[in-house]
């Protein structure tokens, strides 16, 4: 009998009424409860802006810039997807309509398209379709799909009638439409209403899709009659409507809240496929530590340059609640936005604080706060934490108040400084494009046999995430040593420092890549781990 051929599933995931709705966090959960089934899966996110990657835009318009092993620069709803997942994203996890467009174009300067005329359909959409199929493969069971944006907008049409093409394509037992959407509360009249969503579903059908599923975002549990109104005026079977209501302390609550409601099974139902045992007990756990923490508070303050918009930090707090998780302590983080601190001084912002984290960034605003910051910690003995920015500005405060380097700056925000104690990389001098043009993706690391970070990692050797233009200006290696600095991390040719410590210090480590992007929920990342340790007095070696 012939083996029968390997076929990818494939799950599309909309959104409708308003954006926000948090289908970042519905696929994850969905991504998650199926590979606990037993399944190997993919998940990918279609964006409708016209920029190539969010790697130019500033965090108060897209939230942080989540950065893949392989060096893509992407949405942040695919650090969802790794945390969620422990699954690896990568450059075909996240597409632009600005990625597809060059494509396209670029193609047409070729003369790939023989003299045609290239038009939205069928050309934008079979680009589309091409990068669906990247997900396709004999490891690849089933493929998630998110498209950004909200049904109704212009700049997502396209999307969603490559999708609608792509389902008919492959046939409705291997391509399913889940639609996330809102059933608001409207306080005045006490009541949960409907309409929203049947106008939601009625524009996609206005395009050719009919959703298979239904996924709706509340406040209040929906009642009988909303599941049976929507399930009517929506065309989806009852038992295919599902509630998504707010969580009360935790997005790791989500895949939980619907798995008792057997989405994941319905899915593979209809999908025809087997429906194995579901084991989620490691994860209920997490979730308990989380809610119920059993020992003291410990309070981390942050100081960024973008503390107003909370998603410009996404996967920093995210580490630092896996590190809450993984010691059992009670959490809480101060926002500090770095310009007040310079305005209001370091002890009257932190004072009281149990640690100190300073994240990455890009430009001179708020860098002498995040700068005074760091001498606080230093100073009071306060384990710190530094993160690309956060390092840099380290290294500039070392040589300023402990190296009498009174000019020391990077040449970022001094170009005439005396002391560049960090200065432009080498192979970035001739680079004018600023499109994925960085230190991008993951670069090995080799760590001092006797450093903090060496002893949080249980090695010497490891592997993290970058993203910067500049770094530590070696001519200034034998004058930091001297005062006290530690190079505790270098590339594996000793060319680029890549972690600097204090040891005459409780705790303090800073480095030049982003360890955040490697944390996960129920493997919270060494260095966020022993950083909250150190915060609340829990070391061993303290």
């Amino acid at each position: 009998m012939p083996r029968r051929e390997h076929r990818t599933k494939h799950l599309f995931i909309t959104g409708g009424v308003v954006s926000s709705l948090g289908k970042g966090i519905t696929a994850a959960s969905v991504a998650l409860l199926l590979k606990r089934r037993g399944y190997r899966v993919k998940i990918q996110k279609l964006d409708p802006y016209l920029n190539v990657d969010p790697g130019t835009m500033s965090p108060y318009q897209h939230g942080e810039v989540y950065v893949t092993e392989d060096g893509a620069e992407t949405d942040l709803d695919l650090g969802h997807y790794e945390r969620f997942t422990d699954i690896d994203c990568s450059q075909q996890s996240n597409y632009t309509t600005g990625r597809i467009y060059s494509d396209v174009l670029a193609r047409e300067r070729r003369g790939e398209y023989l003299g045609k005329t290239v038009q939205v359909i069928p050309h934008i959409t079979d680009e589309l379709k091409a990068a669906i199929r990247t997900l396709d493969g004999p490891d690849v069971d089933i493929a998630i799909t998110e498209i950004g944006g909200t049904a109704g907008d212009i700049e997502s049409l396209p999307f969603l009638e490559a999708i609608r093409q792509y389902r008919q394509e492959i046939g409705r037992e291997r391509g399913l439409f889940v639609h996330l959407t809102l059933v608001p509360y409207i306080r005045a009249a006490g009541e949960l209403k409907t309409k929203p969503s049947q106008q939601s579903v009625g524009i996609l059908r206005g395009i050719g899709i009919i959703p298979d599923i239904l996924v709706c975002r509340c406040e209040r549990h929906l009642q009988q009659e909303h599941f049976d109104k929507l399930a009517l005026f929506c065309n989806v079977d009852r038992e295919l409507v599902f509630e998504e209501i707010d969580v009360a302390n935790t997005i790791y609550e989500v895949p939980l809240d619907l798995a008792k409601q057997d989405l994941d099974k319905y899915i593979l139902e209809r999908f025809r496929m087997h429906v194995r045992d579901l084991d989620m007990d490691d994860w209920r756990s997490m979730v308990k530590r989380h809610i119920a923490p059993k020992k003291k508070k410990v309070e981390i303050a942050v100081v960024g340059k973008y503390i107003s918009l909370r998603d410009a930090y996404k996967s920093i707090y995210e580490a630092l609640e896996h590190g809450g998780m993984a010691n059992d302590v009670e959490l809480t983080i101060r926002q500090v936005e770095a310009e007040d601190l310079e305005k209001e001084g370091a002890k009257r912002c932190l004072k009281g604080v149990d640690g100190i984290l300073v994240p990455g960034g890009f430009g001179d605003r708020g860098v002498e706060g995040k700068v005074a910051a760091i001498r606080y910690a230093r100073e009071n003995k306060v384990p710190f934490l530094g993160i690309c920015l956060g390092m840099q500005c380290a290294v500039i405060e070392f040589a300023r108040h402990v190296c009498g380097l009174e000019d020391a700056n990077s040449t970022e925000f001094n170009p005439d400084t005396k002391a560049q104690v960090i200065h432009l990389m080498e192979d970035q001098r001739t680079i004018e494009d600023k499109g994925g043009t960085m230190r991008l993706g993951a670069y090995p690391c080799r760590l001092s046999d006797d450093s903090t970070a060496a002893k949080s990692y249980e090695g010497t050797q490891v592997s993290e995430r970058h993203r910067h233009r500049y770094e530590f200006n070696n001519d200034f290696r034998s004058v930091f040593a001297e005062k006290g600095m530690r190079i505790a991390g270098t590339s594996p040719d000793d060319r680029l420092v890549e972690l600097v410590e204090i040891p005459d210090h409780p705790w303090f480590v800073a480095c030049q890549f982003h360890p955040e992007f490697k944390s996960r929920p129920l493997t919270a990342h060494p260095l966020f781990r022993d950083f909250v340790a150190a915060s609340g007095g829990m070391l061993a070696n303290e």
